[in-house]
């Protein structure tokens, strides 16, 4: 009899466990109940688009008053010119680098679509000065203000030049953004139409651009870019960075850029010639509206 009870409790065993797990590996499986919580839902790239487009149709419609301070660093490996000017030192390693610092203070007026810009020097590496300069002291590369710089690729005529995915989500300024990338549309011939690509993280509810970068490749429309070209040997890459922080008016304005020079030599390998980074702080704002006559 002892016997015979083990053996059924043996049996009962063997068929309830395989029920269990069954029901486990059922409610595990199943898709939550109607109503219940399903997480975020996935973003609408056209919607993105649309509302980016709406957004830069402001920018280029809008009317700006302010002042900041405008402080500017840069680093030049002037090595491959032979270059000792602009303040360059060469080292021990026969590398020969520049660094340069200028503040100045900015004033950016914007009206009928035009864009004024006034600069007063207030320091050259260090040393104080008070210069009203009609054009920016840089050794590097030249630079606009990247207010407008969304336009580039968002503005409803631009886009059409452009495919777009969406290539992830960030976070930036405890903010959730969507990584937006735009590569130039495919020519005739196979190959881009334009030699500009680059991406973008937006509030996808408001659809401000918090972070902008552009890949400028080939430099055949700028001579300057073209001679360097062939003195180091080796094709333009040149990378800008912008990043918008202060708010005013459902605007976002600037508060760094970086423009980073480089050229490719070879397949794998880039020689870096500058590193221009700028950094807007100190806003004061008289004017930031949109001109109801562009609408």
């Amino acid at each position: 009899m002892i016997k015979k009870e083990k053996m059924g409790k043996d049996v009962l065993i063997r068929r309830w466990v395989p029920s269990v797990l069954l029901c486990l590996l059922l409610l595990w499986s199943s898709p939550p109940a109607r109503g219940g919580q399903t997480g975020p839902a996935e973003p609408d790239l056209a919607s993105i688009l649309g509302k980016t487009a709406e957004y830069c149709r402001k920018l280029e419609a809008s009317v700006l008053d302010f002042f900041c301070r405008e402080e500017v660093r840069e680093t030049l490996d002037l090595t491959q010119e032979a270059d000792i000017s602009l303040g360059a030192e060469p080292g021990m390693d026969g590398i020969i680098m520049a660094r340069n610092q200028f503040v100045y203070d900015y004033q950016c007026v914007r009206s009928g679509g035009r864009l004024k810009e006034k600069r007063t020097l207030l320091e050259f590496n260090g040393e104080k000065r008070d210069e009203p300069v009609t054009v920016r002291r840089t050794n590097g590369v030249a630079y606009d203000n990247p207010f407008l710089c969304p336009v580039v690729l968002f503005s409803k005529n631009n886009q059409s030049s452009y495919d777009f995915r969406i290539a992830g989500t960030d976070r930036i300024n405890k903010k959730d953004v969507i990584v937006v990338e735009a590569v130039p549309k495919a020519s005739g011939d196979g190959s881009g139409s334009l030699f500009l690509s680059g991406k973008a993280w937006i509030d996808p509810e408001t659809a401000e651009i918090r972070q902008i970068e552009l890949t400028q490749k080939r430099a055949a429309w700028d001579e300057i870019f073209a001679r360097r070209e062939k003195k180091i040997g080796g094709e333009l890459r040149l990378t800008t960075r912008a990043k918008f922080k202060t708010e005013k008016n459902g605007f976002l304005f600037p508060c760094t850029l970086t423009i980073e020079e480089g050229y490719l030599v070879g397949r794998y390998r880039t020689f870096k010639r500058s590193t221009t980074r700028v950094d807007f702080t100190d806003f004061k704002f008289f004017t930031v509206d949109v001109d109801v006559r562009s609408d």
